[in-house]
């Protein structure tokens, strides 16, 4: 018998179909993956089924959990179930884990909020939780808050919650979206080991294909609401049947990058920006930088990559002028910026030069604003009053980034993620920079939006000769676009050269860590990429 099977789901959000007519199954001790684009109804189907929905959303079908039906139960009823017998991982730990509270209690709060237990015997359940998810020094960690821990530690401490009581069955709705290709990749070991451990149901979605290929036994694609494909894992990445699901194969890198830019030669009359001898420190004693030497040419993208904490972040705000560096000194072409012990003083030409394109689109615009509004600051700061001729510069800007004119009208919150970045990069080159700082632009993006974005990158570099610095952990995003990589690990430059070179003949021991991690590793249908290549032109 399946433990969670859910026939026909229908859920409708006023006059929007947002899930029509879903239909699947998950077996103990199996794992079930949905996967499509944002949009496609993947979390409104497993929110709807666990009756996690507003009120205002209207849910129909059948759901069943060990045989039992679930869907309509009453509030009361539900409460039971939730937590107990199905556990939840959602996407974003910092979000879902309460900033006032410390580990320990959370996740003595999951125990006893469907049993009585005694506080010692709560105590050392949670201890045993965190040795189990592999936090170490759990004794200490029980009373660290979550801004203490880094981000996979939160996860840790989430997927601790999710198993608290044994449950029959687990939902981890994009659990591994916002992590580093380590972490990711430690996660989806420690869910594959606590599933054999317990023989519990996983139901795992996804936009990533490569992902998926890591932990799935049976996958399930969705489009627009609907079930386009069902399949075994292996039949669905080597003989898949629905053009859909090849799309989402070919985005998904599962054999690596597959197109690698030829970088330019860099030399002193071509260098853009110099970065020499930067190091940074926020706590005494604890250098988040050490020493780091690199420049950029014009018209190069080179790629910056390392784990959560190794300093990449840091290098963009020291850049773009939002920080200052303890030593060392940074110069755009040949003139130096920011100086140690120096506020890092950037002239209005130098402020043009350099922009930046933030990690989450959904933050990084203002909600209250329009779309001309956003864009049109760029020109009201460059001197430009004239309406007819703002409109006619924003229009243009929306073309250059490939949006329709009518995007103009519409505030951030009616447009996608990936319309959404589209409106961040159009701001940032509307000055018509000279280097833009792209920290993470694509991380929080599905991977067909991702690989769109790319593509808009490399465009707008070859059209305008903008340079950039692409921040970023996920090293099948960078095999892609930049010409160059630097490896950073703990604030130091591990390894750095042309792409190709990093990607297939790795030095560094750290280096070779990260390509390993990559996920879609266990899986190489050579065959399918290439019939999907052909299929997505």
């Amino acid at each position: 018998m399946s433990v969670f099977s859910v026939h026909d789901l229908q859920v409708r959000f006023g006059t929007v179909e947002a899930v029509r007519g879903v239909s699947f199954d998950v077996e103990a001790g199996r794992t079930l993956a949905i996967v499509g684009e944002s949009g496609s109804g993947k979390s409104a189907s497993l929110l709807g089924a666990a009756g996690l929905l507003p009120a205002s959303a209207k849910v129909r079908g059948s759901v069943l959990y060990r045989g039992r039906e679930i869907l309509g139960a009453s509030p009361a009823a539900l409460r039971k179930i939730r937590g107990a017998e199905i556990g939840f991982i959602f996407q974003d730990p910092l979000s879902n884990l309460h900033p006032l509270k410390t580990i320990g209690d959370q996740i003595g709060e999951a125990i006893s909020a469907h049993r009585s237990i005694g506080k010692k015997e709560k105590r050392e359940r949670v201890l045993a939780l965190l040795h189990d998810v592999e936090i170490s020094n759990p004794e200490k960690r029980l009373d660290d808050y979550p801004r203490h821990l880094s981000g996979g530690m939160r996860q840790r401490v989430m997927i601790a919650i999710a198993i608290a009581l044994n449950p029959g069955l687990i939902i981890a709705d994009e659990p591994t979206t916002a992590l580093d290709v380590t972490v990711q990749a430690s996660i989806l070991d420690l869910l594959r080991r606590l599933q054999e451990r317990h023989a519990t149901a996983l139901v795992f979605v996804s936009h990533d294909l490569a992902v998926v290929s890591d932990i799935a036994d049976d996958v399930v694609v969705m489009r627009d609401g609907l079930v386009v494909e069902r399949a075994a894992a292996d039949a669905i990445y080597t003989t898949p049947k629905h053009a859909y699901t090849r799309e989402l194969l070919s985005a998904a890198r599962l054999d690596g990058p597959r197109n690698y830019t030829q970088p330019p030669v860099v030399s002193s009359a071509q260098s853009l920006l110099d970065v020499d001898g930067l190091s940074r420190s926020f706590v005494a004693g604890q250098p988040v930088l050490e020493d780091v030497t690199f420049s950029i040419a014009k018209g190069e993208i080179l790629g910056l990559v390392g784990e959560s904490g190794s300093g990449k972040s840091t290098i963009g705000r020291l850049i773009a002028g939002l920080d200052r560096p303890d030593d060392g000194s940074i110069a755009l072409s040949g003139v130096n910026y920011a100086r140690a012990g120096r506020p890092t003083t950037l002239t209005g030409a130098a402020r043009r030069d350099i922009q930046v394109v933030f990690q989450d689109p959904y933050a990084s615009l203002n909600p209250r604003r329009s779309v001309e509004a956003i864009l049109g600051d760029s020109f009201v700061i460059a001197g430009e009053r004239d309406r007819t001729r703002l409109r006619q510069q924003v229009r243009q800007l929306l073309a250059e980034v490939e949006l329709p004119e009518a995007t103009a009208t519409r505030f951030p919150s009616q447009l996608s993620g990936g319309q959404r970045q589209r409106v961040a990069i159009a701001r940032a080159i509307a000055s018509r920079p000279s280097l833009v700082v792209a920290d993470e632009p694509v991380s929080a993006l599905d991977i067909t939006t991702q690989a769109k974005i790319v593509e808009l990158l490399r465009r707008l570099r070859d059209r305008l000769g903008i340079s950039f610095l692409f921040i970023s952990h996920d090293l099948g995003v960078v095999g892609e676009l930049c010409d160059r990589v630097i490896v950073l690990e703990k604030g130091h430059i591990v390894e750095a050269g042309p792409t190709r070179r990093i990607f297939e003949r790795a030095e560094h021991a750290y280096t070779k860590r990260l390509l390993a991690s990559m996920p879609g590793g266990k899986r190489q249908p050579v065959n399918t990429v290439v019939k999907a290549v052909s299929y997505v032109g």
